[in-house]
């Protein structure tokens, strides 16, 4: 398995190993890795993976994307220790809301949000990549929320990482703040950015692209633009369909999202072979995905701060490689493509490329308003409290099967654990969840935040100034 960058414009691209693509994170010439071909599962082999566990099951998925670079009884043991301290022994249950509709619970892991699944893993596999080449890395990203805490959590304290996370300052949720800014740790540093998510995001590619700091910094990346995060969220459409049936009846899935990794997993789900009959992306009201899916016009619009702050997102990373799919694999075409993007504010249109999508996707926009009425009507239905991220999934969701009644289950998505939101969830509600044991004291702990510019410069110069590998070498 070899992997190759969505930029690449030559006819024969430079392919590198899972584990390459694991430790850089980001292509080069900025591009995002891909697979060069993608695995295949046999319909009985989904099948046989039913009543598996979680561990297992990882294993297995992950294994088909990581086989050149780590034996699957590696990746067993990996996955078992990332595994370990969730709080649900199923790791992602499956809740059962109607007779249709069914919630895939991804938020029993330490952050209390679904990155947990991906990158409780990946820091397993940081550690033993770096273990076998005697190497140190800078772990630099970009969070509108839960990737930030689940990331540091994921590589706090590890002797050979040093992590740096960038977030939009005062535009996350309190909880979300904290989970980043209360590790005790010489080796996390959470930055607050005065800026957007996007902001954050810019500018982490652009420490990417400057040659002389990615070599003197070893940079890696633990956002959804690393691939090893993407094949590990794969995991969960595998579990859930496998639970409900699949192969003998197709699975449908319903993913609220900001920056379009987590429904391109489920995409590559389908891709290999899991029956999936729809995919519906649920958008706030950043709606920049459900506009471009509804009539093939992605234009970048001011970022507006709303009730579920990790999908406040105009320019969403993953979209890349769905591009790079619907160009035919042109690498010329998708760097030519976004480079207008990003000069103009708007994709360039391409009908067939829209087409292919939209055909492959239905997107709804949720407003805040909307989302409010679905965690009230939830609650007062199930008894179930969900956050605004759920609530914007399970919203789509209901009207995708309004639109489409009849057919495959469909499985919403519940992204973080209610309790990272209080506000929201009593304002809809009248109650306020509460955090597990283990954070109630979030809220006295001790912050550790520095608040910087929207300057690379600025940004570059801290971060040579903390990280131990820079230190060394000075």
């Amino acid at each position: 398995m070899r992997y190759l960058s969505t930029r690449d414009p030559s006819s024969r691209p430079r392919t590198v190993s899972f584990e390459d693509a694991l430790l850089a994170g980001l292509a080069p010439d900025g591009g995002l890795f891909v697979p060069e071909r993608l695995p295949a599962l046999a319909p009985e082999s989904v099948a046989d993976l039913a009543g598996l566990a979680y561990a297992g099951l990882a294993a297995r998925i992950v294994g088909l994307f990581a086989q050149d670079s780590f034996a699957e009884a590696e990746l067993r043991g990996f996955a078992e220790a990332a595994y370990r301290g969730f709080r649900h022994r199923a790791v992602a249950p499956l809740v059962q809301l109607d007779e249709r509709l069914w919630l895939l619970e991804l938020f029993h892991g330490p952050t209390l949000a679904f990155k947990d699944l991906a990158l409780q893993l990946v820091g397993q596999l940081f550690d033993a990549a770096l273990a076998r080449r005697g190497e140190q890395v800078t772990v630099i990203g970009a969070t509108s929320g839960d990737t930030g805490s689940a990331a540091i959590e994921a590589c706090r304290d590890r002797a050979a990482i040093d992590i740096f996370i960038l977030y939009p300052h005062g535009r996350v949720s309190e909880v979300q703040r904290r989970q980043m800014t209360t590790v005790d740790s010489p080796t996390a540093h959470a930055l607050a950015i005065e800026g957007t998510f996007d902001d954050c995001q810019d500018l982490v590619k652009a420490l990417f692209t400057d040659e002389s700091l990615r070599r003197e910094l070893n940079l890696s990346a633990v956002n959804s633009i690393n691939f090893a995060r993407i094949a590990a969220q794969i995991v969960y459409y595998v579990a859930a369909a496998a639970a409900l049936g699949a192969p003998a009846r197709p699975i449908s899935f319903s993913v609220p999202t900001g920056n379009f990794g987590n429904v391109y997993a489920a995409h590559l789900a389908r891709r290999i072979g899991v029956p999936i009959a729809r995919l519906v992306i649920g958008t706030n009201a950043n709606d920049i995905l459900a506009r471009y899916i509804a009539a093939g016009e992605m234009a970048i619009a001011p970022v507006v701060p709303s009730l579920s702050p990790s999908m406040d997102i105009q320019v969403s990373s993953n979209f890349e490689r769905l591009l790079f799919e619907l160009k035919g694999g042109g690498g010329a075409a998708v760097a030519d493509a976004l480079r207008q993007f990003r000069r103009t504010g708007t994709l360039p249109p391409d009908e067939q490329a829209w087409r292919a999508a939209s055909g492959q996707f239905s997107a709804h926009r949720v407003d805040d308003e909307q989302t409010l009425a679905t965690i009230a009507d939830t609650y007062a239905r199930t008894g179930i409290l969900v956050d605004p991220h759920s609530a914007v999934g399970l919203a789509a969701a209901r009207r995708e099967l309004e639109r489409a009644p009849g057919g495959s289950p469909m499985v919403a998505l519940a992204c973080a654990n209610p309790a990272k939101f209080p506000d929201a969830v009593e304002r809809a509600t009248g109650v306020r969840p509460v955090l597990p044991a283990a954070l109630a004291d979030l809220g006295e702990r001790r912050e550790r935040v520095t608040v910087l510019p929207n300057d690379l410069a600025a940004i570059a110069s801290f971060i040579r100034s903390r990280a131990r590998r820079a230190r060394r070498a000075a």
